[in-house]
């Protein structure tokens, strides 16, 4: 059971995107103000002591606001991280925004663009017709701090910011991500 556990890591790995900071990535001060992308949410509270969490870090948002990792979403919620560099973040996207839509305010979906340029990031997000909220991680540091160097990846977090689930690699339908919603955050979509 191990090596078939260690084998589908490591394959989902080889499917999934490398890459470093493109040499236009934009510092967040330089994020444009205008942008397709919601604002970010606002966060109420710090996450349950003693629980799993992403590291609290804190990010400008391309649509406006401020994600921070540190404080709990107060819904549940799946933080994907996603570069415009990354094809396989090129096609789930869409999948993500379709969800993003269906759930309503039932599930939040917030995006954290990592290692790349704001330029490049929101004309993906424009051609792609994504609306839901998008984080700039232009160095990476979320992903440094996670230890990890592909893309894309899905973390599932409760109401109260604990991490439950992390998805490594693409998911291949809206099906698929409302499965993963209903399994691991107990909302059915």
């Amino acid at each position: 059971m191990r090596r078939w556990a260690l084998a589908v890591a490591a394959l989902a790995l080889l499917s999934a995107c490398t890459g470093d900071a493109t040499e236009d990535a934009a510092p967040s001060s330089a994020i444009a103000e205008e942008s397709a992308l919601t604002p970010c949410p606002e966060q109420p509270e710090q996450p349950a002591a003693g629980a799993r969490t992403l590291p609290p870090l804190s990010f400008d948002c391309l649509g406006g606001g401020t994600l921070d990792l540190g404080r709990a979403p107060g819904v549940p919620t799946l933080v994907n991280l996603w570069g415009s560099w990354c094809a396989p973040c090129r096609a789930e996207l869409p999948l993500l925004q379709e969800l993003a839509t269906l759930a309503g305010n039932r599930v939040q979906v917030l995006g954290v663009i990592s290692k790349d340029g704001a330029p490049q990031a929101e004309s993906l997000a424009d051609d792609a017709g994504i609306t839901f909220p998008g984080a700039f991680d232009g160095e990476g540091e979320l992903m440094a701090q996670l230890g990890i160097n592909a893309l894309p990846y899905t973390y599932f977090l409760d109401a109260d910011g604990a991490l439950v689930h992390t998805e490594i690699g693409d998911v291949s339908s809206v099906e698929e991500l409302r499965a993963l919603v209903a399994e691991h955050l107990g909302v059915q979509l």
